[in-house]
């Protein structure tokens, strides 16, 4: 061999053992073979990276019109001298030199080229192999990252994670969206005592503390003032570990339970008023009966006091017409006691709910309270025909009034509007709110028990909103109260459109 194919291998081997990209690489090879051999121009044809053909790397670079990429080795011009580069695990070549014009008398330097080439080729390849690898495992992993991310975002409930040094690590999209709104760019990598400021950081810390030091689950209720009006809401700390027995993190979830503490305490009313109506059926014709006798007697007392005549005379009359009247309202009571626990059945037909507003108004109008009271009245004229008992209706509407005339003794004003509900788009609501002090947060979940009142004595028995609540329950509908401390109260009865 010539020293000038010495010198060509050389060159070749320095460059094939350099750190140079791929690129750079075959080009400067495909350059040395066309110097040293005096070609027209030389071109290495290797696999491309991505897969799917061979790329070309020329000396001097191709023209424009020449292709620079084929997907068979097939397709490359037949001119030349060509040399295949090596074989994949299939047979198949790695690449391909071509050499156009030249000396050839220097073929044993295209051989060792080839040579050198080769096991550089196949490098190259189980690198990129190894790249690609390395970057659909990074883009999995991404993916995957980012579609839990996606689903921590979705859930209905706030979520945040905090590790050992309490600082915040996760943030999702309902806690952005909460009463705080904080973006996450905000809080991520902050103490937590930073961010949650509402309780006490040394309250919030111990919170934290017997999480990660049991390791169980804690839950606590938190009521928060929002502008919607106060709202509850459940925190669940839960315990993480990210390997080994240790707690790594504690995972917060704040969900807004408030609904549900109504509906709970709605439940736990409709029971308490089930047994009460159960236990009032039970009794009442026991009580009942003495009732029909003493009145009895008071009847055959009076017509026996014709036959005799004397001084003590009208005291005794006076007090059999007490009797006679505390009979009566005895009997009052069962029988308002008797339509709270079992609701009589009346017939029902399609109504206006403001038609059944007007006509309450209209009888409330001679009471002489209502002289001493302004009247609001806004009435959604769009209401669909609602299926009631008209007139239980108006009775549970001049019930709720009056109260609110109770409530108002100094005079204030009353308003009464319907509506369609937000929350259950298949019923319609009539509200009667006043302007008096308002219920009083202990008396609030008693007020629908029989025989609960907090006027004076004489002035009530207790069971006007009892039945109200049985007449409004045996419509298939709610009755609900909201309290404005100082500002009065809100009595809201919900009936369904539909039967």
């Amino acid at each position: 061999m010539t020293d000038s194919a010495l010198d060509i291998v050389a060159t070749l081997a320095r460059a094939l053992d350099s750190a140079a990209d791929a690129s750079h690489t075959l080009g400067s090879v495909a350059d040395t073979l066309r110097t040293g051999l005096g070609a027209e121009r030389v071109v290495i044809w290797r696999r491309d990276p991505a897969g799917g053909g061979f790329v070309s790397f020329a000396a001097p670079p191709a023209a424009d019109a020449e292709p620079a990429f084929v997907a068979s080795l097939d397709l490359v011009r037949h001119e030349g001298t060509r040399v295949p580069l090596g074989d994949e695990t299939g047979g198949s070549p790695l690449g391909l030199l071509q050499v156009i014009g030249g000396d050839m008398v220097q073929r044993p330097v295209l051989d060792i080229a080839a040579n050198l080439l080769a096991p550089y080729l196949r490098a190259q390849q189980r690198s990129e192999a190894h790249a690609w690898a390395a970057v659909e495992h990074s883009r999995a992993v991404e993916e995957a990252r980012r579609f839990t991310e996606l689903i921590i975002d979705s859930l209905p409930v706030g979520l945040y994670v905090v590790d050992r040094d309490y600082r915040i690590q996760v943030w999702n999209r309902k806690r952005e969206l909460g009463t705080q709104g904080l973006r996450r760019r905000e809080v991520v990598g902050r103490p937590v005592f930073d961010v949650l400021t509402r309780q006490p950081r040394e309250q919030l810390r111990a919170e934290f503390d017997r999480v990660f030091e049991a390791g169980e689950l804690s839950q606590t209720d938190m009521e928060v003032e929002t502008p919607e009006g106060l709202r509850v809401y459940r925190l669940s700390r839960i315990p993480m570990r990210l390997e080994g027995d240790e707690i790594t993190h504690v995972i917060t979830i704040g969900e807004d339970v408030s609904e549900w503490r109504e509906v709970q305490a709605h439940i736990l009313q409709s029971e308490k008023l089930a047994a009460l109506g159960q236990l009032a059926a039970g009794v009442m014709h026991e009580i009942n009966n003495p009732l029909a006798t003493i009145g009895a007697c008071v009847a055959a007392a009076e017509g026996r006091l014709r036959e005799v005549s004397g001084p003590g005379e009208p005291a005794i009359r006076e007090y059999l017409s007490i009797i006679d009247r505390e009979v009566e309202r005895c009997t009052s009571i069962m029988d308002g006691l008797l339509d709270f626990s079992r609701p009589k059945g009346k017939a029902k037909a399609p109504a206006s709910l403001n038609r059944v507003v007007d006509e309450t108004l209209g009888l409330l109008r001679h009471h002489k309270r209502f002289k001493a009271i302004a009247l609001t009245r806004e009435l959604d004229e769009s209401l669909p025909d609602v299926v009631v008992n008209a007139e239980q209706i108006v009775q549970v509407l001049m019930a709720l009034s009056i109260n609110a005339l109770d409530a108002m003794e100094g005079g204030g004003r009353l308003s009464v509007r319907t509506g369609r509900s937000r929350r259950r788009g298949d019923h319609v609501f009539v509200e009667v709110e006043d302007s008096g002090p308002g219920i009083g947060p202990d008396v609030r979940s008693k007020i629908f028990e029989p025989f609960f009142t907090t006027k004076a004595p004489g002035r009530g028995t207790g069971l006007g909103l009892s039945i109200c609540y049985g007449i409004v329950e045996e419509h298939r509908g709610r009755i609900e109260v909201d309290n404005l401390p100082g500002r009065g109260a809100i009595f809201r009865v919900s009936l369904p459109v539909t039967p």
